[in-house]
């Protein structure tokens, strides 16, 4: 709504008929406030004929602004229309330059990358555990172990003294334990760890999908810590088996288990070594060259699969070892496929046998040989053998303490594992030519390869 403003002009109006007052200061405030009150009915009367001649000048502007627009709206559907029709009739003008921007902005991919698994929506640990999760399964284990009960709570005389306060303890112990597996063929086979099923014929196994079945022990093999089992079923899902051999450190690494109870728990990490001989991780009696990884392996997690980014089986993981910190070994899978066939073959391992306890000649090895007063050790490097077990393979054929061994097979050897691996690489009943130095003199025995005693 707009406001008139009428002018109010005062004229010829004294101040003491405006304002009555006696005093001449009242009389000159009175004339000036009707003064500013004329001056501002003069402006605004001025400010509403402007707003008016404005007025005027918009609706004039609004009667030519309509053609303009008409006009603009009808050049922009030319327009369109124009360069749809462009378009549609000489495609090969947009084409080939779509074309340009797509080979220009394609980068190369470089040749080791080509080897790694493809990028997708899902990153390739979820691929990975979707493939081979429904061929891991969990094992639970239970035996019966005898107790040792001291002989003096059997001596009637104690008994009789001592009455009721004597505790009644059991004879027998049933300990159950819990462990994890994974289905090598279609039909059955179960690969897992020796000391999951120790001390039991049969094991309950339980698949991803909930099923059960009543697994049979096929054969345990202590040295090197791999089982087979066997379940009756058919079409199966089975892991795939990789190349251990191959391995790389850094390579990812994937652990697939049962820890702690707490079933299909899936960790990560990378490969953190190779070859890591069992003395080095305190499992001396074992024969067997870990893979080494920092995917968590915790109790329960024994016997599952350890993968490679492609879901290859590679390793067999193993907890057997205490107050390890992000540090876990596994079995690499070569090895526990050569003693699985075995034990699925005749239920039992062979392992080629001499008969000597044996170290790497160290300064500190040499130190603390003649602070015991044992062996004297004249050389800086070598094999020494430090025992040789009574009726052994060794002993039979003239080797004794104190010798180094220089060469096995004409094979100049180093670390105690090579000799290790070199006597497996013999069957049994063949016989080696070994070399030692006895007194800085050369010696060549031949030893007749026999088998490792169980226990």
């Amino acid at each position: 709504m707009r406001l008139s403003y009428l002018p109010l002009i005062v004229k010829n109006v004294s101040p003491k008929a405006v304002f009555p007052s006696s005093t001449p200061h009242t009389d000159w405030l009175s004339f000036s406030i009707v003064d500013s009150i004329n001056k501002k009915a003069m402006k605004n009367h001025s400010l509403n004929q402007s707003y008016s001649s404005t007025n005027m000048t918009n609706s004039q502007n609004s009667i030519l602004q309509k053609p303009l627009t008409y006009v603009s709206l009808i050049l922009l559907g030319m327009g369109v229309g124009i360069g749809g029709t462009i378009a549609y009739s000489y495609p090969h003008l947009f084409s080939e330059q779509t074309e340009t921007i797509v080979s220009s902005t394609t980068a190369e991919i470089p040749e080791e990358w080509a080897s790694l698994p493809p990028i997708t929506s899902e990153n390739f640990v979820t691929d990975v555990v979707k493939k081979v999760g429904p061929a891991v399964v969990r094992i639970d284990a239970s035996r019966t172990v005898k107790t040792n009960v001291p002989p003096m709570f059997e001596d009637p005389f104690f008994r009789r003294f001592f009455g009721s306060q004597v505790p009644n303890m059991p004879q027998e112990e049933i300990q159950r334990g819990t462990g994890s597996g994974f289905i090598l063929s279609k039909d059955g086979k179960i690969l897992t760890n020796a000391h999951v099923i120790a001390g039991t014929q049969e094991v309950t196994v339980t698949l991803k999908d909930g099923r059960t079945f009543t697994g049979k022990v096929l054969g345990t093999d202590p040295v090197t810590d791999v089982a087979v089992i066997d379940i009756e079923a058919d079409n199966l899902p089975t892991a795939k088996a990789g190349n251990s051999d191959t391995l790389n450190v850094g390579e990812w690494a994937i652990a697939i288990g049962n820890p702690l109870g707490l079933d299909n728990t899936v960790t990560t990490g990378i490969i953190s070594a190779t070859g890591r001989r069992s003395s080095q991780v305190g499992v001396g009696d074992k024969r067997v060259n870990f893979i080494q990884t920092d995917a968590a392996i915790n109790p329960g997690n024994s016997g599952g699969p350890l993968l490679n980014a492609r879901g290859e089986v590679i390793g067999i993981n193993t907890a057997i070892f205490r107050n390890a910190q992000g540090i876990g070994f596994s079995i690499p899978i070569n090895k526990a496929q050569e003693i699985a066939n075995q034990l699925i073959a005749k239920g039992t391992v062979e392992h080629p046998y001499m008969g000597i306890q044996m170290v790497e000649i160290t300064p500190e090895i040499k130190e603390k040989l003649q602070e015991t007063g044992g062996l004297t050790v004249n050389a800086d490097s070598g094999i020494l053998i430090v025992k040789v077990v009574p009726n052994s393979p060794a002993a039979a054929a003239g080797l004794e303490a104190g010798d180094i061994i220089q060469a096995i097979n004409q094979k100049p050897l180093e670390t105690p594992s090579e000799v290790q691996k070199a006597v497996e690489q013999v069957e049994v009943g063949n016989t080696i030519p070994v070399e030692v130095e006895r007194n800085g003199k050369l010696l060549s025995l031949s030893v007749k390869v026999g088998v490792l005693p169980n226990g």
